[in-house]
């Protein structure tokens, strides 16, 4: 249950103006940016207590649309329902609602509203005036393209809505909102289109959002760990996105996004591992070319994870397979190293990724400045001083440079890695195969709100293959994806359905 729900269920506000004023005040009593102003109508009887918290409103309209016209216009409000009167005759405000229960009223205050309490009456009036202040549309940093929309996701969910519904010109389009969070009492919104989203999807999402038991939801991944089905698995479930954009594309795909208030950061469901190789500029480039930079994400991918590894196998355990050559100048370069080749596999991944993140967290000058420092003064100060061989060098450096093309999976391709070094140090090229397959078993049995994370590799025919390795030309994307009811997208020359 949530905190004002439980805490203030009993209070009422009196009919007394000065009563149900104390009431809001003691309640707020260590809140310095509460503001209070009574005003007197013209009629000269009736009196009114406009509160609100500064900062959360819009001056302009709370000047314009309720003081002013609260000070000025005189209109018969004594006969029948005051707050009615105010509310239908008085007021400029585009939304307007009476209630006299003290937990809704704290919480449009503290989302933005006024609260307009009347002499008289136990009903209040609360005001739409929202006006706080947000960054403003921009680029998302870390989702940048070379061409195609270049808006962004802010802090304010109601203007991210906003933002998707403009992609969405159809009513369709469904946003219901929660709130979540004993304290904060978040406000989230669920947006799908209803004729192509599950209802058993939906209604399951808010199942497992409405039992979030926790003090407060400050980001989305407060939310992605409490809901998605693999709670400890290092592969993502739940995909992320600042850029309105790919959400609206996603719930043209049947799919369901989940906007959190204070975060510019948005989830989409079901996530497929497919995902996990899409650039948001695929689809805003020539297909071929899209097509290219997808299948070299997927080489990438293998190559991240398994270079350190099997050259570990090879240099340990399988010396024969490697061209004579080869194996010569390994072991040249090799001569007067102390580290055998596991341990300086692993000491050098762990450097990779403390330059790596420490370049991330500085400041953008700095960490541009330290990844050279880094990368060449130091890696080849230790090929000289033999600290570690330049063979081994070379290869955990192309391994973090491949990862770097898949940031989505940056978690699981550190673990992967490391593991697969253990796996090829121990048992060879014999613990690579193992370790390999107990990952590709694990990535066919996840599921993501009930549907198979490798749903797109079910039927694996032009259709549904058609945005997985490669991009086809949008004429022949004809079918959503197959886990979605209304799988065919378009028939003969584009009627769509």
């Amino acid at each position: 249950m949530s905190g004002l729900t439980t805490d203030y269920s009993g209070i009422k506000l009196s009919v007394n103006l000065d009563e149900s004023v104390d009431i809001i005040k003691n309640i707020f009593n260590k809140d310095c940016v509460l503001r209070i102003r009574r005003i007197k109508l013209p009629d000269g009887i009736t009196e009114c207590a406009v509160i609100y918290l500064d900062g959360m409103v819009n001056n302009e309209i709370l000047n314009d649309s309720v003081i002013r016209p609260l000070l000025t216009r005189h209109e018969d409000i004594l006969t029948g329902d005051i707050a009615d009167n105010i509310s239908e005759k008085i007021l400029f405000v585009n939304d307007s609602k009476k209630t006299d229960n003290v937990a809704d009223i704290l919480r449009a205050v503290l989302y933005g509203d006024t609260l307009l309490l009347i002499s008289g009456t136990t009903f209040a009036l609360t005001l739409n005036t929202k006006g706080w202040r947000t960054r403003g549309i921009s680029e998302p940093e870390d989702e940048r393209i070379l061409q195609g929309p270049r808006e962004g996701f802010d802090e304010a969910a109601l203007f991210n809505v906003a933002m998707i519904r403009r992609k969405l010109l159809t009513p369709d389009f469904c946003s219901e909102m929660l709130r979540v969070g004993r304290r904060t009492e978040t406000v989230v919104f669920i947006c799908y289109l209803e004729s192509l989203a599950d209802e058993k999807t939906v209604s399951e999402l808010k199942k497992r959002i409405q039992k979030i038991d926790i003090d407060g939801i400050l980001d989305t991944n407060y939310i992605a760990e409490h809901i998605r089905d693999n709670k400890h698995s290092l592969l993502k479930t739940t995909g992320t996105t600042e850029r309105p954009d790919i959400v609206a594309a996603r719930l043209l795909e049947g799919r369901i996004a989940v906007v959190v208030d204070g975060t510019p950061v948005v989830l989409t469901l079901p996530y497929l591992f497919s995902e996990n190789f899409q650039s948001d500029e695929d689809y805003y480039i020539n297909f071929f070319i899209a097509s290219i930079g997808r299948i070299l994400r997927y080489i990438c991918f293998f190559a991240a994870v398994s270079v350190p590894g099997i050259f570990v196998a090879l240099t340990t355990f399988h010396k024969q397979l490697l061209p004579t050559s080869f194996a010569l100048s390994v072991a040249q370069l090799r001569g007067g190293v102390p580290l055998s080749s596991f341990v300086e596999c692993i000491l050098l991944i762990l450097v990779f990724e403390i330059l790596k993140e420490t370049g991330l967290r500085m400041p953008q000058s700095l960490g541009h400045a330290l990844s050279i420092v880094g990368g060449l003064v130091v890696g080849q100060a230790a090929v000289e001083a033999r600290i570690v061989s330049a063979p081994m060098l070379i290869a955990v450096a192309l391994s973090g440079i491949s990862g770097l093309m898949i940031p989505r999976l940056k978690g699981i391709v550190f673990y992967l890695r490391i593991g697969l070094v253990f796996a090829c140090a121990f048992f060879g090229l014999y613990g690579f195969i193992a370790l390999s397959s107990l990952f590709v078993i694990r990535v066919f049995t996840l599921k993501s709100f009930g549907i198979d994370y490798t749903a797109s590799l079910k039927n694996p025919d032009f259709q549904h293959l058609k945005d997985t390795f490669f991009r086809a030309p949008w004429p022949s994307m004809k079918t959503r994806p197959n886990f979605n009811k209304n799988y065919i997208r378009s028939r003969g020359d584009g009627d769509e359905i």
